[in-house]
Order: C-alpha cells, then structure tokens, then sequence
C-alpha cells in the first residue's frame, strides 16, 4: 500500500514550479490531491508577462490541467480546480467542494505565490528603489494567499482533531536576503504565519509547519539560464538546484509521520529533513540545505 493513499490533499498554486513538484510527489504516494491556480491548459493566467519577457518565453508554463493529470500518472488521484487564491469567496467554495466530496482534508500545502508577477529582473537593490507593486505582488498575492487559504481549511482540520498545514517559504536561519528586503519579509512573515498558526492548532491535535526548499530549477529558472529539465548539468550555475520534486518528497515524508505533530510551529530546511527521513532528489543526490553564505 502507498503511504498516503487515503490522503486528502489540497495544493495552491500548482500549475508550475514547487506546487507542481508537490502535487506530484504526493501522487506518487497514492493521495488524491486538489490541483488549485489560475493556469488552465487553454488560459493561462495572466500577468505574467514581465518575466516571460525576460525568460525568453512565449507562455506561461504548466496548468492545473497538466499537473493534475501528472498526479494521476504518479499513482494518485488528480483533481483540477481553478481558484484565484486571493478571491475569499473561490477559495471558500475550494474547501466547500472537498469537504463535499470526501468529508475530510489531511494537509494543505499553501503555496499559491504572487511575486512572479511583479519580477523584473533586478534581484538586488536597495528597499528605496524596489517599486511598491512588488510588495503588492508579495504580501497581497503571497502572504495573505496563505493566511487566507488557512484559515477556511482550519475549521475543517479543528472538527477532525487532526491535519497538517504546510507552508512553503525560503528561511537560512534568520539571515537576511540581502538586497531584497520585500521578499525577505515576505517570507519571514510566510514563516512567522507557520509558527503563529501552529499555536492556535495545536490544542486541536492539529500541526502546521513552514517548509523551506533550496534553489528550485523551477520552468522560470530553467528558462532564465536557456536550458532544461535534461540538460541542466551542463550549467555550472545551476549545479547547486534541487528539484521541486525534492521538496514534495520532504512534504510526503511529514505527511507520513504519525509524530508530526512534535514538528509543529518549526521552519523546516528540505535539505535537513533528507538526512532525517533518508530521502533523495530526483537524481539520486541529497542535496544538503541551501545557505546564503555559500553563495
């Protein structure tokens, strides 16, 4: 038998990159996974057309369409469902629709992430000269995202007494993302957000964690050093990238843990939780936690 295989999982934005990489893995695990964004096979989403500009590329990547299918491929069970997750109302009606049909959640992976859409290009300058759309992107599109999505499923893991909220965020131990001061606080605040949730949950039997992946090669990174999923070994720049799929093995082997529980309120680094549960990325390689000194 798969390790989740009656797992109930939610993924926010996971037509692409970590999302994607998530959904698949916990297919692989034998769970039936919500697919939720806004990327449709035939619509993309839009606002994207900054960083398309400056990958090189003529679409956005990825659909819900596409991931769910993958899950389906994996071994799970793969479920399509478009949610603009800043819109309460269609998340509300998400949450509505998984507890109509199954009558329980297990996890939740937030993930639903904005600041794609306001990236342009620079990725270290002084607070004083970042536009203010970027902090929009971040803490409108991000942020709340998460907060939002937690807080409608949370009612539902209060009445089972049991469920994990995992949120995905970047953390190197309190080190400061220098020259990007709104996407530091971004993600401290992602971080803050686990913690925080965890001590309302957890007299509830309930455990939410913040998970921090390293370098990702997600389809904009792969784009942005011209080169692919197959040939990426061929850029010395990326010989540090893990990929996304290695943080959904790091979300299956919590999912997985019947004291998970003992977790809860932590940042949790991917790297170190491989050396944990014995886990590797796609290539065979366990690719220790990302550090910003060693950049």
């Amino acid at each position: 038998m798969k390790r989740l295989q009656s797992c109930i999982a939610v993924v926010t934005g996971a037509s692409r990159g970590a999302g994607r990489g998530c959904a698949i893995e916990l297919g692989a695990a034998g769970a039936t996974v919500y697919v939720t964004g806004r990327s449709r096979r035939a619509k993309p989403a839009p606002g994207y057309e900054q960083i398309l500009s400056l990958s090189n590329l003529h679409r956005v990547p990825g659909s819900i369409d596409e991931t769910a299918e993958e899950v389906t491929r994996a071994g799970g069970r793969g479920i399509a469902v478009s949610c603009d997750h800043s819109d309460e109302a269609q998340v509300q009606a998400l949450f509505d629709r998984v507890q109509h049909e199954h009558g329980r959640l297990d996890l939740l992976i937030n993930n639903a992430w904005g600041g794609h859409e306001a990236f342009d290009g620079v990725f270290q300058a002084p607070f004083w000269e970042r536009p203010m759309v970027q902090w929009d992107a971040m803490f409108d599109r991000g942020v709340r995202n998460h907060l939002l999505s937690s807080r409608l499923a949370a009612p539902i893991f209060v009445r089972q007494g049991q469920g994990l909220i995992v949120t995905t965020t970047f953390w190197d131990g309190d080190k400061y993302m220098r020259g990007n001061l709104f996407y530091d606080l971004a993600k401290a605040a992602m971080t803050r957000l686990a913690f925080g949730m965890a001590q309302d949950l957890r007299p509830h039997g309930v455990t939410s964690v913040a998970v921090s992946p390293g370098w990702m090669r997600t389809e904009f990174v792969l784009a942005s050093h011209q080169t692919d999923e197959t040939r990426w070994h061929e850029q010395p720049a990326l010989a540090r990238t893990e990929s996304p799929r290695y943080l959904g093995r790091a979300i299956v082997a919590l999912a997985s843990d019947p004291k998970v529980l003992e977790r809860s309120g932590n940042v949790l680094r991917v790297g170190d939780l491989a050396r944990l549960y014995g886990f590797t990325d796609i290539d065979g390689r366990m690719v220790p936690p990302f550090e910003l000194d060693a950049l």
